[in-house]
């Protein structure tokens, strides 16, 4: 009796180790890409339909929202004319961001998702799966979130009807009608418009790619419209001075209008239905983001021309300056372009979220109903009803907002992990063929590296949040350049010497 119990407890640890050597295996494993020829050839898969253009459309309809007529003005209140510097300082650290997905989408084999697949091609599935875990939270917060904005922004223009202003009642569109101590806030018109996106994005990807090409093109056709208005109300004397408050709130603005530029990104994961991936993806990439910072600076100039920095308003401070110059069609213009911009920031980011869901259903790290594409719309169906299930719930019954503002740590772990893999891949076929202890050194010393700019990237941001002298953030920014120098000077001489 007792040799059969030892003989159990003997299985059962056996089986314990298994399962956790098992476990261990699969999740340090990293991916290995082959051609996706065919799987895009296959009649049950995503069909290439998008071309360079539509790749554009689709950066800027995701980056582009209503927060360009908002944001600019409520950073222009601190940094004042200098916002247009903020602008171009955020543009510029995004197209150093956007070139390492531009160099990544052209690389890979044309498969679907993006910062996920390049986290478990260059690292391992475990890190891919938390990158993908960090990208959904922040994904399905931002759906709910921008949903109720724009059931906000419909019901403001249903309000221009005589009969219904002033008669719509917060559970339908303004706010939410709050329960038990604003645990539940009900708000009906977010699920109806999320429903009608997904319905389209179900159709297919041509007809989606239609509406999102024709919404984006009438919010830039209005934006370049409120420039061109607004550039002949301009007094150049409101520009002077041009950095009232300093330096400092240019270079904080800059931190605040990140996040507009948020959204290029949703071009790497179309790679599966790009016409042409490994050509249109960086060109798609980098041409949004170059139209985003030409209308943003554009609108900058404008806005701190019309008027003076410190008399703009907090709530719709581009809308409240042309209706102060006599000019209220304008603002309704404005409403218009809003309500367009939030409706193909949402479209693009429910598209996103279905790929990403179809990449891990393929890869069996989820169920594999998320892995089927309608044999003819050829969309990922059961991914997409799912992402506007989630969003539906989220946006029909809580005030989401206040966690949206903290959420943006997920494009940032994103846009950082993509830049990792950048030099990871680097790494790893110039040392392909070398022998694997000569390897694991060379890898900790890329590891020493990157965490010290990390570190000194950290050490200068918080340095010059908390008004350290100027001298002790130049002396971090000078250690993080000579340990990217030192880190491209090593794999420059190890590709030579191989």
């Amino acid at each position: 009796m007792a040799s059969t119990m030892d003989d159990s407890r003997h299985k059962d640890a056996t089986s314990s180790s298994t399962c956790f050597s098992h476990f261990c295996s699969s999740a340090l494993r990293a991916k290995t890409l082959k051609s996706s020829s065919s799987t895009n050839n296959s009649s049950d898969g995503l069909i290439r339909r998008l071309g360079v253009f539509d790749l554009i459309l689709l950066g800027v309809g995701a980056s582009i929202g209503a927060g360009i007529f908002v944001v600019t003005g409520t950073v222009a209140r601190d940094a004042g004319p200098g916002v247009t510097i903020s602008f171009i300082l955020a543009g510029a650290s995004c197209v150093l961001n956007a070139l390492c997905y531009a160099e990544l989408a052209s690389r890979f084999p044309a498969v679907v998702g993006g910062a996920y697949l390049y986290a478990y091609t260059a690292f391992n599935e475990i890190t891919a799966f938390l990158v993908f875990m960090q990208l959904m939270l922040d994904y399905h917060i931002g759906a709910a979130s921008i949903a109720r904005s724009l059931a906000s922004y419909v019901a403001t223009i249903f309000e221009l009807i005589p009969a219904l202003k002033g008669n719509i009642p917060p559970w339908v569109g303004h706010g939410g009608q709050e329960f038990f101590g604003g645990t539940l806030s009900i708000n009906i018109l977010a699920p109806i418009l999320l429903a009608v996106l997904t319905v389209i994005l179900c159709l297919g990807v041509g007809e989606s790619s239609a509406v999102n090409s024709f919404m984006t093109a009438a919010k830039v056709v209005i934006v370049i419209f409120v420039i061109i208005v607004g550039s002949f109300k301009v007094d150049v004397d409101n520009w002077s001075p041009f950095a009232p408050n300093g330096v400092k709130h240019i270079f904080t603005g800059a931190t605040v209008v990140f996040f507009a530029y948020v959204g290029f990104d949703a071009v790497a994961n179309s790679a599966e239905e790009s016409k042409r991936p490994q050509r249109d993806l960086p060109i798609g990439i980098l041409g949004s983001l170059l139209v985003c910072v030409i209308l943003y600076v554009g609108v900058c100039l404008v806005l701190t021309g019309m008027v003076p920095y410190n008399l703009l308003g907090e709530d719709a401070p581009l809308s409240e300056a042309f209706t102060s110059k006599g000019l209220k069609y304008v603002s309704i213009l404005i409403s218009i372009g809003a309500v367009a911009g939030l409706t193909t920031t949402l479209l693009v980011g429910l598209y996103v979220q279905s790929r990403l869901y179809l990449g891990l259903g393929r890869d069996g790290l989820l169920p594999s109903i998320f892995a089927k594409v309608h044999p003819i719309r050829h969309t990922p169906i059961h991914s997409q009803i799912w992402v506007g299930i989630i969003a539906a719930v989220l946006g029909g019954l809580f005030n989401v907002h206040i966690l949206s503002h903290i959420l943006s740590v997920g494009s940032l772990t994103g846009y950082s992990v993509v830049a990792a893999c950048v030099v990871t891949l680097r790494w790893k076929n110039n040392t392909g063929n070398r022998v694997f202890s000569k390897c694991i050194s060379t890898w900790c010393e890329g590891v020493l590296c990157i965490f010290l700019v990390a570190c000194c990237g950290f050490a200068a941001g918080v340095l010059y949040r908390f008004g350290t002298h100027f001298i002790f953030m130049i002396v971090a920014v000078v250690i993080a350049i000579m340990a990217c120098a030192a880190l491209c000077f090593r794999q420059v001489n190890e590709f030579i010497y191989t």
